[in-house]
């Protein structure tokens, strides 16, 4: 990464102790991927991407900036992409899951806040995350109370826009969502210099739909009784798809499930027969949380599904195509942004719902539900889970953590337990 250093100067980092970090995100990386067996070829790219995470995609965006170009730093599912696509502005996902930058956000956050949230202030206020410096404008969401919070102290010295997402699911709250993304498109428009229309916006829609079919492709693979890739990998290939160009995610997406598709079809599985299917529910896992994959797959089990944001949650459903005007392509956008079932909404069956679907479509042998500590939303949620997959006869396992690795074992020694009695 040393030929990244004037680029991090410029950018105005404290290159000493992001440093510090690049020092150990190659060794986590090795420990917890390369050391893997009979991995997909097609995981090379991902490799690469990591291995110069902070160097690739950052100079890519400082390029198209020289070019008159807005790049939209996003922390939510929620905002949509086609939008700022459709401005010719980029999006790109901010950084917020490691334990390296928890410290800086407990500067001028509480402690009892989640880990996600400390992680992505302290990324920006230690002047560690390149994304960070990169974006011009962040765009927020009204998920989460601490969140909302911390959108105050990010919007000090970089425009922040922030999206009115409805708590509920009436009809009515479709079409304010709907007027909340009309809003955000002149706001976008304003800040780009650019028109948005309807020609413009369709083709947007149609390269996020081709994204979000690419990597659905790869975790149609993972329903299978041969299991062609790790979850650590399907993760990483998730977590890697919320910073990278749409239509290259797309692309190489679409190679890794050609790959694992065969892969199936000739009985080439990464875990052995019998291995216990796993899938996991609960907030989010931002780039490098590896933690709890690492665990479950040296402990005897494979992950063969997220229900979370960083997983199905992020692809499924499309946007409808091809309409003929900005306030139904708006209206269209809404439909279907709406149906991702963040534990932000009351009532919230849908996400309970989807929750036994998918752990009956990936026939899996037991559930972990995890929750980042201080997540009151998903935590509070945990009950209706429980027992929604005891009604079904699903295995569920609880589990609260952070970033740090200090429970580790303890969470290995529940997660041993939990597979052990998976029989």
């Amino acid at each position: 990464m040393a030929d990244n250093l004037q680029m991090w100067t410029d950018l105005g980092m404290d290159v000493d102790k992001h440093d510090a970090l690049c020092q150990v995100l190659p060794t986590a990386f090795g420990d917890v991927y390369l050391s893997q067996e009979n991995r997909p070829e097609g995981m090379g790219f991902y490799d690469f991407v990591v291995a110069d995470i902070h160097g690739i995609r950052p100079s890519e965006l400082i390029e198209a900036q020289k070019n008159g170009r807005k790049v939209f730093g996003t922390f939510c599912v929620y905002v949509p992409d086609e939008v700022v696509i459709a401005a010719d502005g980029i999006v790109s996902g901010l950084c917020g899951g490691s334990q390296f930058w928890v410290e800086g956000g407990e500067k001028v956050l509480p402690k009892s806040t989640c880990p996600l949230i400390k992680a992505s202030v302290g990324a920006r206020l230690d002047r560690t995350c390149p994304f960070f410096r990169i974006a011009d404008m962040y765009v927020g969401e009204t998920t989460c109370d601490g969140k909302k919070k911390a959108y105050e102290i990010l919007g000090e010295d970089v425009p922040m826009y922030i999206m009115d997402l409805p708590q509920m699911k009436r009809e009515k709250d479709i079409v304010k969502w709907a007027e909340e993304i009309k809003d955000f498109a002149a706001k976008v428009e304003e800040f780009t210099g650019n028109k948005i229309t309807v020609e413009k916006l369709n083709e947007a829609i149609h390269t996020i739909n081709e994204k979000r079919k690419a990597l659905a492709r790869i975790y149609e693979t993972r329903k299978s009784d041969v299991i062609p890739i790790s979850g650590k990998d399907a993760l990483l290939v998730m977590q890697i798809a919320f910073f990278d160009d749409p239509a290259r995610c797309a692309e190489m997406a679409n190679k890794l499930a050609d790959e694992c598709e065969q892969r199936v079809k000739d009985g080439v599985s990464v875990f052995p027969a019998g291995t216990k299917r796993i899938m996991l529910t609960g907030t989010p896992l931002a780039i490098p949380n590896w933690k709890l994959h690492h665990i479950i797959e040296t402990s005897g089990a494979a992950v063969v599904c997220e229900e979370m944001c960083t997983g199905t949650r992020y692809f499924e459903n499309l946007v409808e195509e091809d309409l003929g005007s900005l306030d139904e392509q708006y209206m269209a956008l809404s439909k279907r942004y709406m149906k991702n079932n963040c534990a932000c909404f009351t009532p919230n069956d849908a996400r309970i719902d989807d929750i036994v679907r998918l752990a009956k479509e990936y026939n899996v042998d037991g559930v972990i539900d995890t929750n980042l500590k201080f997540c009151c939303l998903y935590d509070t949620e945990r009950r209706n889970v429980e027992r929604a997959l005891n009604e079904a006869g699903i295995p569920v396992l609880g589990i609260e953590t952070d970033y740090a690795d200090s429970d580790a074992e303890q969470l290995r020694t529940r997660i041993e337990a939990f597979v052990e009695m998976l029989g």
